[in-house]
Order: structure tokens, then sequence, then C-alpha cells
């Protein structure tokens, strides 16, 4: 596997934003306690202080919010620095609020659960490919009972400047639903945010794409600005023949809004990566493991240099699972012994089924240890979670 020569933040070009908050210098905390560094690998920083920390996704807001990360808490005690006293750091309940912080550990922006509202939990939080945008998923008890025991859930996208929210599906969305959202530019240009209640008025856009699982674990497609105002196109996406019972895991789609990347998986262990054109006749393509990988690619994301994609994943050794146990911040981890993260290039991608994918090359390994939450687009971090939670400040 080749190693990546550049730096991504050379690389990459900035995405600028256009909204409040006010900017911000992120700040970057040198502890003994809470970073290790390596030359080649270069500076881990420990979140939230080792406690388990669900659902990470790297900063897509290099702007207001850089070298951060959004996550989901586990219940107990919260190690992060609060911005203020609606952020409780002690008796925390399990999913309780969407938290984005930063290397330093302070939080830089939350959500905390709507309990007037019937609010039970928050699950599945992910960056949309729009920066102001994040999509997650909202539980509510169907009884009515604050014990928050039998849920039933909804997708919303939240609007970072304001905190507020739309709803694309009040109910009926399963647990695992992963959803992903893409918001792209109309041809005159973002509008002003009007009417929360509209597609265009709440995103500034009526170019919107949906995507999540649905409980027989199809991949559901809405897509926004192609029929009647206000109303999705929507439609399923085709399952690989062979894999009819295996379990499909967060597809996110890619930043030109063309295509969707996804893990699909038998078990804790044993799994799969796809590529897929976002039309309702398209075959899905694996993601070929070649003879250098350690592993099927885990947890894929996008990332874009300019007009280039680029597909970035996690390997593991043989019998692990997709996610982080390890202290990362040792140095006897750093060399690829517990997985790594590699980068992809494609040259090109099968619009038709006669078509196969281009890749540019081969795989470059971008970190010597797994990084499953994605990297920030201006190429400087790569995020992870579980137990515990890190950013990598890339070299």
């Amino acid at each position: 596997m080749k190693k990546l020569l550049l730096p991504l933040g050379l690389l990459a070009l900035t995405l600028m934003a256009c909204y409040s908050p006010e900017p911000f210098e992120a700040e970057y905390s040198d502890e003994s306690s809470n970073t290790d560094t390596s030359a080649e690998m270069g500076k881990i920083y420990s979140l939230n202080g080792g406690k388990q920390t669900c659902n990470p996704s790297a900063s897509q807001d290099t702007v207001n919010y850089p070298a951060s990360m959004l996550w989901l808490n586990f219940s107990g005690t919260l190690n992060v620095n609060a911005p203020d006293s609606g952020f409780t750091l002690k008796k925390v309940l399990q999913h309780d609020r969407l938290t984005v912080s930063d290397t330093a550990n302070n939080v830089k922006w939350y959500l905390m659960r709507d309990t007037s509202a019937g609010e039970c939990q928050f699950q599945d939080p992910e960056w949309s490919t729009h920066p102001n945008f994040i999509v997650a998923l909202r539980g509510y008890d169907v009884d009515g009972s604050k014990a928050c025991e039998n849920l039933d859930y909804g997708i919303f996208a939240v609007r970072m400047s304001d905190k507020k929210k739309f709803w694309f599906d009040k109910k009926g969305i399963p647990e695992e639903a992963t959803p992903h959202l893409w918001v792209g530019e109309p041809d005159d240009g973002f509008k002003e945010y009007g009417d929360s209640l509209t597609v265009e008025g709440f995103f500034g856009s009526d170019k919107v794409i949906l995507t999540y699982v649905d409980k027989n674990q199809n991949i559901v497609v809405a897509r926004y600005g192609t029929l009647e105002k206000g109303k999705p196109q929507t439609f399923k996406l085709k399952k690989p023949s062979n894999r009819k019972n295996w379990k499909i895991d967060s597809p996110l789609i890619s930043p030109n809004g063309w295509y969707v990347v996804y893990n699909m998986y038998e078990n804790s262990t044993t799994w799969e990566a796809y590529l897929q054109y976002i039309n309702e006749d398209s075959e899905p393509f694996k993601i070929e493991r070649t003879k250098d990988m350690m592993s099927e690619p885990a947890q894929p994301h996008w990332y874009k240099i300019e007009y280039n994609l680029f597909v970035v994943w996690s390997e593991f050794p043989a019998g692990s699972q997709m996610l982080n146990k390890n202290d990362l911040t040792k140095t006897s981890v750093q060399n690829g012994s517990v997985g790594r993260t590699v980068m992809r290039g494609m040259r090109s991608f099968p619009k038709t089924n006669d078509e196969s994918v281009g890749w540019d090359g081969n795989g470059v390994e971008i970190a010597p240890v797994p990084m499953t939450g994605g990297i920030t687009p201006d190429g400087k971090f790569l995020a992870t979670g579980t137990n515990p939670a890190y950013l990598l400040k890339l070299p």
C-alpha cells in the first residue's frame, strides 16, 4: 500500500461558509495526558476523556467548526468543557444531545433533546454535505410514557446557525436508519432562509437528497427539486443480488450528489463496501479488496479535492470489529497493528450496468490507525469514535 506523500491540507480547497455564528480559531490542547505525537502520523487528540462516544462525524465546516467532530454521548459523565449551564456534565442520559467539540475538548455547538415535545433520544447523527446542516433521528415513546421504553423514530435536519429543525419523517423510521443529507446549490445560488416548513425555505435550496435505510434493509432515496414543488422523488436502490440477507449501514452521498458509498455486513466481523449511482435502475459495485489490504473497506466516507472524488475508509486486522477500543495515543499501536485509514481516488464511475468503476491508481495509507468518522473538507483532520474517541491532525 502506497503512503501519501503530500499533506492533504495542501491539496484541498477550504470550504467557505457565509452564515453565523462568527468563525473562531480552534484551541489545540497540547497536554501530554491528552495527546501523543508521531512525526509520521501527525498529532492525535483524545475527545471526551476516554468516555464512550458514538456516531463520530468529522466537521464539514472548516470555518466555524474547524478541528472538530460531531458525536453522540453515552450515559453518566461527560469529560468536556461545557460552553454554558445548559450543557450538563453529570447524570447525563444516553443520547440526550448532539455535540460538536474540538481538539481542546471545548464544546462549540450542541442541541439538547426537547422533552416538552416528547423527545426521548437522538440516534445516528451525521454532518451533511453542507456545513450548516446535520441530519439525525429522534426517538419518542409511542405510548407517551416518560420512561421512553417503546420507541419509534423520525428523521430531521437541524440548521446549525439557529438550531431550527426540518422534519422529513416524524415516525415510522427504524433505529438503525443511518440517514445522510446532500444539499446542492441552485443555479441562481443559495437563497436566504425563509419558511422553515418548506425545503427551499429551510435549506435555501430545493436541490436536496436524503438517504436512509428502511426496516427491510433497503436504501431509500428522497430527491427534492425534481417533481412537484416540495414533494420528493422517492425510490429504493437495488441491493447486491448475493447479499439479500446482509444489513446495510450508513449510505453516504458524494459531495456532487451523484453516488452513495456504504457498508453491508453479515455480522460484526464480516462486511463489504459498495459504491452505487443514485438511480433506481443502478447496480451496486463492490469496492474490491486488493491483496495489500488488511480487510474489506470499513465505514467508507467521501473526500473531494476540487472536482476529484476520493473514498476514505478504515481497515482492521482479521477477526476485528469495525470500531476502535484501543488507546491510539500509544506509539505501540501507531504502526497499523490495530488497523489503518486508506484513501483511493475515483477516475470514473459507471452510470450504466455495462460500465465498471475506474480507480485512479491504488489506495494510499493516510494514517496507520483506523479512523471511522470521516475526514474534514480541508483534509487536515480524521475522526473516530466509540471508546475512546479521537481527532487526528494529519501532518
